[in-house]
């Protein structure tokens, strides 16, 4: 930033007309005054583009509510200003979600001002780019494999199953759970296309999404997997509910397919299987720092380089777009610099 006055934002935007709301999203420059409130200014590094990310910039009903909104749920950056003792200038961090680009200006900007109560050191063993990828796709992954976890499965209870395969939570998923030893299958409709893609993630079987998605099974299937993360919901969700092993655990984390569940109660009383809410924007600290310390530890930074693509802040308009009609996979870091 030449003028430390102003900044440069993608900015989504509604009026009203004469046909109803139209929403818009734009790269703009703002004022720094238009922050809003917060112990903590950030200068952003990196932001990154997430499936929540792509509905809010295309204008989809049900994430930005205050008008208009700086978009981005992930913002990783050094600190410039602080009046929080827990926070000093020059110290970098990491934010995920804690309304970020819902009710309160994101990370898709060269500034954000924040309270101080969700931000996480940025581990040494990450740079500030590697921290943007996993972003909260990544640091959603983890949540998921410890709430499997808690659900008491290892690698000997049986094979994983991750859908949405290919998107940022699916990919770090599946990476996740191969390093910590478990037999994970993939789901995707594009096996033939991503197949050598997710099988170097660590997958050892495909899935195709029609399968799961297309059509609603019996409330109790054949048992095929020990447990499973989802990120599509709907239909999917309720064919691997009734898939699920008994005692299984599966933990829902998306609706990139709907946000209804047409299934019943016998998975849960029949095979005691267990369903697992992952909501990453509340996460409380201790949950927050202890999976970016088990994502710090237990990801493949290699793995991670190479399934990232980094692109400037005006390049996650089309972005946003593109993960919504499935046409990104991996990770997306957006440099807000550039």
């Amino acid at each position: 930033m030449s003028d430390s006055s102003k900044f440069r934002a993608i900015v989504v935007e509604k009026s009203a007309d004469a046909t109803g709301d139209d929403v818009r999203s734009r790269l703009t420059t703002m004022d720094v005054d238009a922050l809003m409130p917060g112990s903590v200014t950030i200068a952003v590094d990196y932001s990154s583009i997430n499936f929540k990310d792509g509905l809010a910039i295309s204008g989809r009903p049900g994430v930005v509510r205050t008008w208009p909104l700086i978009a981005g749920i992930d913002a990783v950056g050094q600190i410039t200003a602080s009046s929080d003792p827990r926070w000093k200038t020059g110290d970098r961090v990491i934010l995920n979600g804690a309304g970020l680009g819902e009710t309160h200006h994101g990370g898709l900007a060269e500034l954000v001002r924040v309270d101080g109560d969700s931000l996480v050191p940025l581990p040494a063993g990450l740079s500030a780019q590697q921290a943007a990828a996993i972003g909260t796709a990544g640091f959603t992954a983890m949540l998921s494999v410890l709430a499997l976890e808690r659900g008491g499965l290892t690698p000997d209870s049986g094979d994983i199953l991750v859908s949405g395969a290919a998107g940022g939570v699916g990919s770090i998923a599946i990476a996740l759970l191969a390093a910590n030893g478990y037999r994970v299958h993939a789901s995707t409709g594009r096996t033939d296309e991503l197949g050598d893609y997710l099988r170097s993630l660590g997958a050892v079987g495909l899935v195709e999404r029609a399968s799961l998605g297309e059509t609603l099974g019996k409330p109790l299937q054949t048992e095929r997997w020990a447990g499973a993360i989802d990120s599509v919901g709907s239909v999917t969700l309720a064919n691997v509910l009734a898939q699920t092993n008994y005692g299984g655990t599966v933990a829902s984390c998306g609706l990139a397919q709907g946000s209804d569940l047409p299934t019943s109660v016998m998975p849960f009383i029949l095979r005691g299987v267990n369903l697992a809410g992952i909501n990453s924007v509340h996460a409380p600290l201790a949950l927050r720092e202890q999976a970016w310390a088990r994502l710090e530890s237990d990801l493949d930074r290699t793995l991670l380089d190479d399934l990232t693509t980094v692109i400037g802040l005006e390049g996650s308009l089309s972005a946003a777009h593109d993960i919504l009609a499935g046409s990104l996979h991996g990770r997306t870091v957006v440099d807000v610099n550039a």
